[in-house]
């Protein structure tokens, strides 16, 4: 059953960045968006992501609570040294989320509509920032359990080249993955086009924030390289990855739209590959050397098949209703 509650665990970071992260790309496109188009974006935005964009944080509780109940060891690691941008993040998430409430559903619309779309398109910048900065703070050996003052336990722990170059490049695929899905939207051939040319630009600063990545990678000795081009698996993913962006921006130049999501979801979910492969059962990288590994760490035999368990049948009952939802939301009006 260990392999069952790993399974779900690897599934929902994946389904929360998918989907999730483009919920923030949607917040960072219109951050990126000349103050004359923040309002049809907007509109755009409410009908692709207004109905559903709550159901993406399940994935993230659904994150929290396996680690707390199967892997206490990195829950509790992660929770004491990286408290700060775990923090940062969940404020960030709280804020977007009144703010996104505030500024569609307010029976006044005054001037504070003006604070509340501040508040949502810098919280949407910001929450997928920090995320990255977490996931890259886990990979950067970098968190020392030795250490003897609060700036090196908890603030070095995750402020260092790596994480900060990993929290910009989530940032980018995020409005990527936004511009992507929200072209689909579209029913006004202009707008397409300025969502393709959105698409476009963030791809641009992808790539030139994953080449900081590498570049802060061998700066602090993170072998990032090796992971990625040193076994078949990630080079294969690499290569994949590579080949469906080709692919995307091919059928996007013949107009044909309706795949480009699912490609666009299959490139990053290659690109997560390529990074975690070679690191796995690998979780956390402390500064002594240590590694805290997923079965290093897990919970008891009795608490373990209970969770997964509880998951299997979790996800029995609410998955079909979940995608449903979906269905019915993302239906064109007549």
């Amino acid at each position: 059953m260990e392999y069952v509650v790993i399974a779900f665990l690897c599934l929902a970071i994946l389904l929360y960045f998918l989907l999730g992260g483009a919920d923030f790309g949607a917040g960072i496109i219109e951050l990126f968006t000349s103050s004359k188009n923040r309002s049809k974006t907007r509109n755009t935005m409410y009908h692709a992501i207004g109905p559903v964009w709550e159901a993406n944080h399940m994935w993230l509780i659904i994150t929290i609570v396996i680690l707390f109940v199967a892997f206490p060891t990195i829950y509790t690691t992660m929770s004491v040294y990286l408290h700060i941008p775990l923090a940062i993040m969940l404020i960030g998430i709280i804020a977007r989320g009144t703010a996104f409430v505030f500024r569609h559903y307010d029976a006044v619309k005054d001037e504070m509509q003006g604070v509340y779309n501040k508040v949502f398109i810098y919280s949407s910048f910001i929450t997928p920032l920090f995320l990255g900065i977490i996931a890259g703070s886990v990979l950067s050996g970098q968190i020392d359990p030795q250490s003897t003052n609060f700036v090196d336990a908890y603030i070095f722990s995750w402020l260092n080249w790596f994480a900060v170059a990993v929290g910009l490049f989530t940032v980018a695929l995020c409005g990527f993955l936004a511009a992507i899905y929200l072209i689909g939207e579209c029913k006004i051939e202009a707008d397409k086009k300025r969502f393709i040319k959105k698409a476009e630009l963030m791809n641009i600063a992808a790539v030139v924030c994953g080449a900081l990545v590498f570049i802060a990678a061998g700066k602090e000795d993170v072998p990032l390289v090796s992971w990625v081009f040193q076994n078949q698996v990630g080079l294969i993913a690499v290569i994949l990855a590579g080949l469906s962006l080709v692919l995307l921006w091919y059928l996007l130049l013949k107009g044909k739209t309706k795949i480009l999501r699912v490609l666009a979801g299959f490139q990053v979910t290659m690109i997560l590959l390529a990074i975690s492969y070679a690191h796995f059962p690998n979780f956390i990288r402390l500064k002594n050397g240590d590694i805290v590994s997923l079965f290093g760490s897990i919970a008891p035999v009795k608490t373990v098949d209970s969770l997964g368990w509880a998951l299997v049948l979790g996800s029995i009952l609410i998955l079909p209703f979940l995608g449903y939802l979906f269905y019915k939301f993302q239906q064109k009006e007549e």
